[in-house]
């Protein structure tokens, strides 16, 4: 059975891969939690993301995606949260860059669960991914496919998420990247803090 489905699995797979890998506000905001509280608060930034990637794809797959999609009210609402979080993120990211330096932030049990939540929203308050997810979806033959396949579906796109990210989590905690961040930090943040400010822009204005 897995063979008859497995170029519909790697086709699904390799749109999500393409995105995870590309740079978005995933990766800002693991640039964001990596260089101000460190590795691992990065990595549970990761886990985060990669349980609202599961989130909306067990949606898409429910066909809560395409419902949500086809409803005005609900995709704008969607859209001004993600918008509204951006916006949080770049005031941050522009007070970093306004503020002395400080000693990475010690993780504690709160630290932690922010770290994963701030992911998880991240994601599933991004319009653009709940489109992204009707189309990997697709290509993976949900329509079709027998609840084994969907479950090692999800399972495989879970792993893409956090492994994906996880690649950016460990490169942009690393001692030589935080070694140029500490150098050019204030403009790091500031590029970020604009980054932001243009998603939450877009997300704003953009149609829904």
């Amino acid at each position: 059975m897995i063979a008859e489905w497995l170029p519909h699995l790697l086709a699904g797979w390799g749109v999500q891969l393409i995105g995870v890998l590309s740079p978005g506000p995933g990766v800002a905001l693991i640039l964001s939690v990596a260089t101000t509280r460190g590795r691992l608060p990065s990595i549970l930034t990761c886990a985060g993301i990669a349980a609202g990637s599961t989130v909306l794809a067990l949606g898409t797959i429910l066909g809560l995606g395409l419902l949500i999609s086809e409803i005005a009210w609900s995709m704008t609402a969607i859209k001004f949260i993600g918008a509204a979080y951006m916006i949080w993120l770049a005031y941050k990211s522009f007070k970093s860059a306004a503020t002395p330096a400080r000693a990475p932030v010690k993780v504690t049990t709160g630290a932690a669960c922010r770290s994963a939540a701030a992911g998880l929203l991240m994601q599933i308050t991004n319009p653009k991914a709940i489109v992204y997810w009707l189309a990997a979806i697709a290509l993976a033959g949900r329509s079709t496919a027998p609840w084994p396949i969907i479950a090692l579906f999800l399972l495989g796109s879970t792993s893409n998420s956090f492994f994906g990210h996880g690649i950016w989590a460990m490169g942009l905690s690393s001692r030589p990247f935080l070694a140029l961040y500490t150098r050019a930090r204030r403009w790091v943040d500031r590029v970020l803090g604009a980054f932001f400010a243009f998603v939450a822009f877009k997300l704003a204005t953009s149609e829904t």
